[in-house]
C-alpha cells in the first residue's frame, strides 16, 4: 500500500516538473490532498543545514528576483523608483475620485446586504481516494491519507481557527488540513524560526517587500512588521523591537522567530513538547480560507440584537440582524479602533459629503456637523476643533477614522463584546429631540430667554411636530425651572423628552452713575479732576462711558459733564452734572497740553515759531549695517521681484507695498546662499503691519513691533543655508494673504556669516515663490517712490549741550542737517538717494537735559503716524489718529526737577511724511488755583 502511494506522488511530481504551471497559482505552502512522502523525524531533526523540503517547487527556476527582495515571491515584480513616481502624480486624481464617489454616491454600490450565510464550509476538500481504516477512538471510517494525518496530530480536538506547526518539519495543520512549508520549522540557537511566507498565508495576513528599504512587511489591519535579512531589530509600527535572533535566508526561503510573529499580533499559543508541535491560535485575528484568500469570522457571529454589530477586524456589520459589507475592515491602528466612515454614516442614517474647498468630509446629522481631514488627529465638531485618539486616513480610497470620534460627538451608546469580537451600537429609530437655552443668566421679569433647538430622525424622516412644557419666554417669578422638549417624525413617533433645568434669578438691579469733581467752578485752563462714585449691587460695573468730560475748559460758561455705566448684564444708568466756567484764564490751552496731556496725546501749537529755534549743536556717527528699501514700485501691479540684492553681515530691510494687482497675492523674502559652503543666517528684530488698506497704519504698526522686538529679544534665531539652496526668510511678511489694495510693511534686521541673494517677490496666494522665482520679472521703478541699497544705516547722535533750557530743535530727514544716504538700485545699478532717509535707524543720546523741559515730536512734512521710543520705552507720534505739519506735536517726554540724560531711538514710519523735528522747550511755570 506504501508502495502505491508513492507511486500517485511521484507521478504527481513528474507532471509538475514537465507541465508549465501558471506561477500566480503557486505558494510556499500547498494543500496535500494525500500521504506526502517526507523524511523521517531523524532525517529533519538535525542542524538547520541538514533540513530539506521535498516538496518540488518551479519557482525555483528563476530565483533571481526573490534572492535580492526576500519577501517577494518570484512572480512579484519590484516596485521601481518611477513607478513610485507615477503612484504620487495619481494621488490628487485619486482624491478627486473619492470625492466624486462622497458627493455622488447613493451608498448602494458600497454596502450591500447579503443573506446570511449557512453552516456549509468555506472550501470542500477533495482527498485521493485510498484504502480506507476506522479511527481507534471515534469509529470514523478514514482514508489512509485522513489517518496518517490523524497520526500525526494526535487527539486533541483542533478549534474552529487553528494552526499545528510540527516541529523540526515543513508539515502544517490548518483546521486539520495538511500544508507544506517551503522549509522546516527550524530551531537555530535555541530559537524557533518559521518560513515567514508559509505562516502568513495561513493566518491571514498580507506580505510585501519594500524595495526601497530592503525590508520584508507583514500588515494586518493597519499593523505593520518590517524584518530585515540578518538583522536581530524588527519594526512593529514603527517602533523597534528586538527578536531572539536575526532573521535569515536558506534556499530562497526567508526565516523569521516564530515569536515575533506571535507577539507582536497577540496571537496566542502553546506548545506540546511530547507531541513536537506548536499550536497557534488564530481565532482572535482571522484568518484566510484553505486557499489562502478571504476571511473567516473568528467565531459564529451573533446577529439577532438590534442596533448596529461592528465584528472587529472584519468588513461584517450586521445592522438589525442583517449582513452588510464595508469598504474596508474595522482596523486597529496603534491601539485605535478604525472604521470605513461611509459604511458606518449609511447605517447610522446620518447625510456624508464632502467640501472641496477645506479638503474636509463632512457628517451631518440635523443641526451637527462633524469635519475631518486625511492626515489630521483634529477634527471639527460643530466649529470646535478637538482631538481624536489617532490621525483619519486613506486605505484603498477608503476613508478611515477612529470610531469613537463618531460615538462621542454623536452621543451614539456601544458597548464592546469582547469575547464574541463585536463592537454593538445602539441605533434607535426614535426621533432625538435636544435644545439648549443661549443666555449665560434668566432673571425674572427682565430676560427674554433665547431657545436653540435640535431635532432630527435617525431614519431620516422630516420632524412634523413638537411638544413643550415649562417654556416661558420671559420667566416671570425666580426659583428653579424645568423645561422639557419632544418632537414627531413623519411616522408619527414622538422622541423621548428631553429636559433642561435652569435657575431664574432675582430680578437685576441696574447700577447707579455717580460722579463728582473738586468743586463746581473752576478757571479757563485749570485742571478738573472727576472721581467716578458708581455703584452696582454686584459691583460689577464693565464699562464707562464719559460724555464732555475735558481735562479743561476754555470758553466761559455753564458744561454739562454726563456719565452711563453698564454691568456685566448689560443694564445701564446716567448721570449728569453741570460745571462753572469763569472768564478768568489760569492755563492757555497750548500751556495747559504742555503741563498736562497724557504722553503720546497730540495738542496744537503755533508751529510757524519752530524754523526760528535754534538747532541743537550734535556729533554725528554711523554704524556698518547695509539697508535693502523695497519701496518701489510702491503700487504693485502685477507680480513679480519688487527688488533683489547681495547682503552680507549686518543688513536691514525695510519693506513697503502696495497691492493693486486684483488679486489675493502673499509677499515673501527668498534668501538663496550662492556660497560653495554652508551660509548662517541669523533674524535678530522684526517688525512688521498690515494686511489694511491704511499706509500710515500699517507703518506705524511695523515701527512699533520692530522697538518691541528690541524689547523682548524673541525674534532672535539662526538658520543654515546649505550651498545652492533657497528658503523664505522673515516669514512674517509671508504669513498672511494681502487683499487687492492692501498694504504691508516690514523692519527687519539680520546678520549673515556669507553673501546672501535676497528676493522680494509678490504673486498670487497659491503659488510657490521659489519654484516661480525663477519666471518672475524685475519690476522697475516706478519714479516716484524710492528704493535701494544704502550703507551705514544706523545713525548715532549725541550732544554734550544743556537742552531745553530755552526752545531748540533736532531735525531728522530735512536733507540739510540730516543729509540723505547715497546709494544704487540693486536691479539697475543707478545711483539712488534716500529721499527721508526711511529705514535709518537714529540712536540719540541727549547727555545733559535741563530740569522742567518738554520733549514733544513735531511732523514738518506732512500727516505722520509713529512711535519713538524715549528711555526704553514706546511713546505713541501720537497715540492715536496722525499728527499734521506744523501746527501738531506729540507730548513724548518731561523731566523732573533735575537735570538728567535721555536717549531716543527713532526710524520714520513708513506712509507718513518728512522731515521731523524733536523739540525740547521749557515747561510753563505752575500756576496757583487760588
Amino acid at each position: 500500500m506504501k508502495l502505491k502511494r508513492m507511486s500517485i506522488i511521484t507521478a504527481l511530481v513528474m507532471a509538475q516538473v514537465s507541465t508549465v504551471v501558471p506561477v500566480s497559482a503557486q505558494s510556499s505552502a500547498v494543500i496535500v490532498p494525500g500521504q506526502v512522502m517526507v523524511p523521517s523525524e531523524d532525517t529533519n531533526s538535525g542542524e538547520l543545514e541538514q533540513q530539506q523540503s521535498l516538496k518540488l517547487q518551479p519557482q525555483e527556476e528563476d530565483v533571481s528576483s526573490y534572492a535580492t527582495n526576500p519577501g517577494l515571491s518570484p512572480n512579484d515584480s519590484p516596485v521601481s523608483v518611477e513607478d513610485s513616481l507615477q503612484e504620487n502624480s495619481n494621488d490628487a486624481e485619486a482624491m478627486n475620485e473619492e470625492q466624486d464617489r462622497i458627493e455622488n454616491s447613493n451608498g448602494d454600490n458600497n454596502d450591500k446586504a447579503i443573506s446570511p450565510p449557512d453552516n456549509s464550509p468555506a472550501n470542500e476538500e477533495t482527498d485521493v481516494k485510498d484504502t480506507k481504516t476506522q479511527d481507534s477512538l471515534t469509529g470514523q471510517v478514514l482514508s489512509e491519507s485522513q489517518a496518517d494525518t490523524k497520526q500525526e496530530l494526535g487527539t486533541e480536538n483542533s478549534s474552529s481557527n487553528e494552526l499545528v506547526l510540527m516541529m523540526n518539519s515543513a508539515n502544517m495543520y490548518h483546521n486539520g488540513t495538511l500544508y507544506k512549508a517551503a522549509q522546516p520549522m527550524a530551531v537555530k540557537n535555541g530559537v524557533s524560526y518559521i518560513s515567514i511566507r508559509a505562516m502568513v498565508e495561513r493566518a491571514g495576513l498580507k506580505l510585501t517587500y519594500d524595495n526601497s528599504t530592503k525590508e520584508t512587511i507583514i500588515i494586518k489591519d493597519g499593523n505593520e512588521l518590517r524584518f530585515t535579512t540578518d538583522s536581530s531589530n524588527y519594526k512593529v509600527n514603527g517602533e523597534s523591537r528586538p527578536m531572539k535572533g536575526p532573521a535569515y535566508q536558506y534556499k530562497n526561503t526567508f526565516m523569521v522567530p516564530l515569536t515575533s510573529i506571535t507577539q507582536a499580533l497577540g496571537i496566542p499559543y502553546k506548545v506540546n513538547q511530547a507531541e513536537k508541535k506548536v499550536i497557534l491560535d488564530l481565532s482572535g485575528i482571522g484568518s484566510g480560507n484553505e486557499n489562502g484568500s478571504g476571511s473567516v469570522d473568528p467565531k459564529p457571529p451573533i446577529t439577532n440584537e438590534p442596533g448596529l454589530i461592528l465584528m472587529m477586524n472584519s468588513d461584517k456589520m450586521y445592522h438589525n440582524g442583517k449582513l452588510y459589507i464595508a469598504g474596508q475592515p474595522m482596523a486597529v491602528k496603534n491601539g485605535v479602533s478604525y472604521v470605513a466612515i461611509r459604511s458606518l454614516v449609511n447605517r447610522v442614517g446620518l447625510k456624508l459629503t464632502y467640501d472641496s474647498k477645506s479638503k474636509e468630509t463632512v457628517i451631518i446629522r440635523g443641526n451637527d456637523e462633524l469635519r475631518f481631514k486625511t492626515n489630521s488627529a483634529v477634527y471639527t465638531v460643530n466649529g470646535v476643533k478637538t482631538k481624536m485618539k489617532g490621525a483619519a486616513y486613506q486605505s484603498n480610497n477608503v476613508f478611515m477614522v477612529p470610531l469613537t470620534s463618531i460615538t462621542q460627538a454623536l452621543d451614539i451608546p456601544y458597548k464592546v463584546d469582547q469575547p464574541n469580537k463585536r463592537v454593538i451600537l445602539s441605533l434607535s429609530t426614535k426621533p432625538i429631540a435636544s435644545f439648549t437655552i443661549e443666555n449665560n443668566e434668566i432673571f425674572a421679569g427682565q430676560t427674554q430667554v433665547r431657545y436653540k433647538t435640535t431635532a432630527y430622525s435617525p431614519s431620516g424622516l422630516p420632524i412634523i411636530d413638537e411638544h413643550w412644557e415649562g417654556r416661558e419666554e420671559v420667566f416671570t417669578e425666580p426659583g428653579i425651572r424645568t423645561i422639557t422638549y419632544s418632537v414627531q417624525d413623519s411616522s408619527g413617533e414622538w422622541s423621548d423628552p428631553y429636559s433642561v433645568t435652569v435657575e431664574v434669578l432675582v430680578p437685576n438691579e441696574p447700577p447707579v452713575a455717580m460722579f463728582t469733581t473738586e468743586k463746581d467752578e473752576y478757571k479757563m485752563g485749570e485742571k478738573i479732576t472727576y472721581i467716578d462714585q458708581s455703584t452696582d449691587d454686584e459691583n460689577a460695573i464693565v464699562k464707562w462711558d464719559w460724555d464732555n468730560n475735558a481735562a479743561a475748559f476754555f470758553t466761559p460758561g455753564s458744561v454739562k459733564v454726563g456719565l452711563t455705566v453698564t454691568d456685566k448684564h448689560g443694564a445701564t444708568n446716567y448721570y449728569e452734572k453741570t460745571i462753572i466756567i469763569t472768564g478768568e484764564t489760569l492755563y492757555t490751552r497750548e500751556e495747559f497740553s504742555q503741563l498736562f496731556a497724557e504722553i503720546g496725546e497730540k495738542y496744537i501749537f503755533d508751529g510757524s515759531k519752530v524754523p526760528s529755534m535754534n538747532q541743537v549743536a550734535y556729533t554725528r556717527t554711523s554704524e556698518p549695517r547695509m539697508l535693502i528699501r523695497s519701496n518701489s514700485p510702491e503700487t504693485v501691479y502685477t507680480e513679480g521681484i519688487v527688488y533683489r540684492e547681495t547682503g552680507v553681515g549686518a543688513t536691514r530691510f525695510m519693506i513697503h507695498h502696495l497691492n493693486a494687482t486684483g488679486k489675493n497675492v502673499k509677499m515673501y523674502v527668498v534668501a538663496t546662499n550662492i556660497n560653495d559652503t554652508a551660509a548662517s543666517l541669523t533674524t535678530e528684530y522684526v517688525g512688521f503691519g498690515g494686511p489694511i488698506n491704511i499706509p500710515t497704519a500699517t507703518g506705524k504698526v511695523s515701527v512699533q513691533r520692530f522697538f518691541e522686538s528690541m524689547q523682548s529679544g524673541n525674534d532672535y534665531k539662526t538658520i543654515s543655508l546649505k550651498p545652492g539652496e533657497s528658503r523664505v526668510v522673515l516669514t512674517e511678511l509671508s504669513a498672511n494673504t494681502i487683499k487687492n489694495e492692501q498694504v504691508v510693511s516690514l523692519f527687519a534686521d539680520v546678520y549673515t556669516d556669507s553673501p546672501v541673494r535676497y528676493d522680494i517677490v509678490m504673486v498670487e496666494e497659491s503659488k510657490d515663490p521659489i519654484q516661480k522665482l525663477p519666471y518672475l520679472r524685475l519690476h522697475p521703478s516706478d519714479g516716484v517712490h524710492n528704493r535701494g541699497t544704502y550703507s551705514d544705516s544706523t545713525r548715532l547722535i549725541e550732544t554734550q549741550e544743556l537742552v531745553g533750557t530755552t526752545p531748540m530743535r533736532l531735525a531728522i530727514g530735512d536733507k540739510v542737517s540730516d543729509p540723505n544716504l547715497t546709494g544704487y538700485d540693486g536691479i539697475t545699478g543707478y545711483p539712488t538717494s534716500n529721499a527721508g532717509n526711511f529705514g535709518v535707524v537714529y540712536r540719540i543720546k541727549l547727555n545733559r537735559v535741563a530740569p522742567n523741559t518738554l520733549i514733544s515730536f513735531n511732523p514738518r512734512g506732512g500727516k505722520y503716524m509713529g512711535v519713538v521710543m524715549v528711555n526704553g520705552n514706546i511713546v505713541g507720534a501720537p497715540n492715536t489718529s496722525a499728527a499734521s505739519a506744523p501746527n501738531d506735536a506729540s507730548i513724548l517726554y518731561r523731566t523732573g526737577n533735575y537735570e538728567q540724560s535721555v536717549e531716543i531711538v527713532f526710524t520714520a514710519a513708513p506712509g507718513s511724511s518728512l522731515p521731523i523735528n524733536f523739540l525740547f522747550t521749557p515747561l510753563p511755570a505752575l500756576k496757583s488755583n487760588d
